[in-house]
């Protein structure tokens, strides 16, 4: 395999080496201060303190890194051999091995760099007069900074890597013989291959770096270099900073109590703000694979906070992340954890349903949980479900699915030890997905520029991992993503009880996000398709975070409703009327038309009021477990 891959890249190999040549032959030329210039001792002196310091960061590094058990794990979070071989298997059917390919991508490769280098007044295509500085033959945000476009040597660079990329992607669409499913994997392995060779993540490539490097005369390279040994130490990119932000203080604020606990989570009461109060409450269910803070960044973004203010009772289960004492938890327990939150607040406020959100994962296993209530005669016991970006229809699923054949399965179990998988690898994945914005662009700022870490809520919550049980996980991956059982009446089951979606006549609000990659607007849409009761559809802008959380005061994005009876998503959108602004107004009043009745908030609709045996103050401990 080794060997056919070396075969399949040779002919990669020589170009980018003959790039390298012309980009060090350019830079002799053209920047001549940087490259031959004789630095005064001083100035060696002080880059050689440069160089010590960071040889004895690493060594510093090296020793602790010997000495910790847990050290394997950076190096799992960045092994490129669960993708190495496939990449050499495919790479050697791709057209770059054929001479006829590599000729034509020499030529086009002379043709753009004559245009290039043509265009800043060199060469034999060069114009007249000063040199003038266009628009270039392609764009991309990386590199946005004028100084990409101020040096003919980084122009030269950047335009001949977004070339090649073309060339690469244009590629895997000729491949022959390949499956759709194993032509998308092949499409996202390679565009990662290629985010990853991006001049802007090496310095001596990108000239921000350059500059920044010489103005703080390698200061920059040091402190970059203590951020990256700090993020293997940890084995997690750093995206924020995270001493601003604390639970309960600045984060996680709407006031609540505890009211119950087991061991999966803990179930959080909110305080109201109005004297009535809707009489059918709210029963939240995050995502297990976050935590639930997402709907509680702070107030203004705090979807539990406004919804408390429209008149709710807000109850949220806080998901517990998981460690070796999870080693049997299955799909039947988040199932169980439910129905038991459900029939917890029906009896605590001595209603006979709840309204309930589902968000993500916890949305599929709501619709889970409803056709077992279904199924059992209990479905009145909820007035009402709300899927937040959630899937039960796995057939366009998205990227993700690049991650569920056999062989990555297979990597994943060889990662889940003592009973969880480490949230660390699930937030690389995630990071993956989106590697320009959540990977590469951290890199260059925090290891190259060596910037501060900024204080950001939503990215502080992004790398606020949980723990997953790793036999659910797994059994998640491949029951629902790999083979799509969900929506296969009777083909799951859980507490006993067969699943058939179709019996849920449970009125339902399901919300897509426009640009979602991981809850793609199309397979969200699938679930219309499998409900029998009465079904509002409603797409938002953005994706699967800034899609729901958006309130009404950020004046921001907008959503699509259709009053028609669309069939499918197509139709929807064709049809669809487009409204300003937040959706959440839209939701609540759906909510208000399914059921308005209201009562006094007094009583045990006030948690930790005498009389009320409450645990803790939201958000609760749970939340901070690790």
């Amino acid at each position: 395999m080794a060997e056919k891959g070396e075969k399949a890249g040779e002919g990669l190999t020589d170009l980018l080496a003959m790039q390298a040549d012309a980009a060090r032959s350019l830079y002799a030329q053209f920047l001549p201060d940087v490259t031959s210039a004789d630095p005064a001792m001083e100035d060696m002196q002080h880059w050689l303190g440069v160089a010590t310091q960071i040889q004895s960061m690493w060594f510093e590094f090296q020793t602790e890194r010997a000495l910790d058990a847990q050290a394997e794990l950076p190096a799992k979070l960045a092994d490129p051999g669960q993708w190495a071989d496939l990449l050499a298997d495919w790479y050697s059917h791709m057209p770059l091995s054929s001479p006829e390919r590599q000729e034509a991508l020499w030529r086009d490769s002379l043709d753009l760099w004559e245009r290039v280098l043509g265009h800043y007044g060199i060469g034999p295509e060069a114009g007249e007069g000063d040199a003038k500085k266009p628009d270039l033959p392609r764009r991309d945000r990386r590199f946005a900074d004028p100084k990409w476009r101020e040096e003919p040597i980084f122009a030269l660079i950047h335009q001949t890597y977004l070339m090649l990329a073309d060339q690469l992607m244009a590629m895997v669409d000729e491949v022959k013989g390949v499956e759709p499913a194993k032509r998308e994997q092949l499409r996202f392995a390679t565009r990662t291959l290629i985010d990853a060779l991006s001049p802007a993540n090496f310095p001596m490539t990108n000239p921000l770096v350059v500059e920044r490097t010489l103005s703080s005369r390698g200061d920059n390279l040091v402190k970059g270099f203590a951020h990256l040994l700090a993020d293997l130490k940890r084995g997690q990119l750093t995206h924020t900073d995270n001493e601003a932000f604390e639970l309960g203080r600045n984060i996680a604020v709407t006031p609540g109590k505890v009211i119950h606990q087991t061991r999966l989570y803990q179930l959080i009461q909110y305080s109201p703000t109005t004297d009535e109060v809707q009489e059918t409450p709210l029963v939240i269910f995050p995502p297990w694979i976050n935590r639930f803070y997402i709907l509680d960044l702070n107030p203004k973004k705090s979807f539990i906070r406004w919804a408390v203010e429209q008149g709710l009772t807000v109850f949220v289960v806080s998901w517990k992340s998981a460690d070796a004492s999870f080693a049997d938890v299955t799909w039947d327990d988040y199932i169980a954890a439910q129905i038991e939150a459900i029939d917890l607040v029906r009896e605590r406020l001595d209603v006979k349903a709840v309204h309930t959100i589902g968000y993500c994962v916890a949305g599929t296993t709501l619709a889970a949980t409803l056709a077992v209530l279904a199924r059992r005669g209990d479905a009145k016991k909820v007035k009402s479900a709300t899927f937040f970006t959630a899937q039960v229809d796995f057939e366009k699923a998205g990227e993700l699915l690049n991650f569920i054949d056999d062989g990555q399965l297979a990597m994943i179990e060889q990662l889940g030890t003592d009973g969880y998988l480490d949230g660390r690898y699930l937030s690389a994945t995630f990071n993956l997905l989106r590697g320009p914005d959540l990977i590469w662009n951290y890199v260059v700022n925090n290891y190259l520029l060596g910037e501060d870490y900024p204080a950001f809520d939503l990215l502080h919550w992004n790398g606020d991992f949980t723990n997953l049980p790793s036999a659910w996980h797994q059994a998640y991956l491949k029951d629902l993503y790999r083979d799509n059982r969900l929506v296969e009446p009777d083909s799951l089951n859980a507490l006993n009880t067969p699943i058939d979606l179709s019996r849920i006549e449970t009125p339902c609000y399901v919300q897509a996000g426009r640009e979602d990659h991981i809850a793609p607007p199309d397979s969200v849409w699938r679930i219309m398709h499998h409900l029998k009761g009465p079904a509002r559809f409603l797409l938002a802008g953005s994706g699967h975070i800034a899609g729901v959380v958006n309130p009404p005061e950020a004046h921001k994005y907008q959503y699509w409703t259709n009053e028609d009876g669309a069939r499918s998503l197509e139709e929807f959108v064709a049809g669809a009327t487009e409204h300003p602004g937040s959706w959440w107004p839209d939701w609540i009043d759906w909510i208000r038309s399914v059921h308005d009745k209201t009562v006094p908030a007094k009583g045990k609709r006030k948690p930790g009021t005498k009389g009320d045996t409450v645990l803790e103050d939201a958000p609760g401990s749970y939340v901070k477990s690790r």
